[in-house]
């Protein structure tokens, strides 16, 4: 069986809650129903600080890490006056989420994290969504940048997952796993972590 490999972006100052849910749907996917999903996470440093100040250990570092040799990439969003936007709006993972959108590899982000995804040129003229609160400043920043911004909770365009707040951050997770399993098995995995089925399209 082949093993899915699943790269887990962590830009500095990523927000924790948007992060963690992603390792613990695929743990939960791989370890009780035998998905064989590995997750990978990825940084431009070997530890990478999250908005409140967790250290994370990276399994590799953004320039070990290739479209080719992963099966999809995941992007927590974070908070500017930590640097999250000096990692995501850097050229080098710029070209690492182009490469992805380029193979049709499913990519999700939470939150802001669909902001590099705009500024990388991949969302231009594709439905999209981003945080929406603070008068929807940033999802006037993600339409700057070519997207069709919709106003809703998770908003899935082909390959490319995007949401719109923290809350979301498991739906985004789900619907990563459902591209890479298939919808009656991510169902199998929501209903045994206790997540209702109703909120999802």
């Amino acid at each position: 069986m082949k093993v899915l490999l699943f790269c887990l972006f962590c830009a500095k100052g990523f927000e924790t809650m948007e992060f963690s849910v992603f390792v613990d749907v695929m743990g939960w996917a791989r370890n009780d129903y035998q998905h064989p999903i590995e997750v990978h996470t990825c940084g431009f440093t070997k530890t990478v600080y999250s908005t409140f100040h967790v250290p994370v250990i990276m399994d590799r570092l953004i320039g070990d890490v290739s479209a080719d040799e992963y099966d999809a990439l995941a992007i927590p969003g974070g908070f500017e006056e930590f640097g999250f936007y000096e990692d995501a709006y850097h050229e080098q993972f710029l070209h690492l989420i182009r490469e992805f959108d380029r193979r049709k590899k499913p990519i999700a982000s939470v939150c802001v994290g669909s902001l590099p995804l705009g500024k990388s040129g991949i969302l231009q003229s594709r439905r999209a969504t981003t945080y929406h609160l603070d008068s929807g400043r940033r999802q006037k920043q993600l339409a700057a940048f070519g997207a069709n911004v919709v106003n809703e909770r998770v908003v899935v365009d082909d390959h490319i997952i995007t949401s719109f707040c923290p809350e979301t951050a498991p739906d985004v997770a789900f619907a990563l796993l459902e591209k890479l399993t298939s919808r009656e098995d991510m169902l199998v995995v929501r209903r045994a972590m206790g997540y209702q089925e109703n909120v999802l399209a």
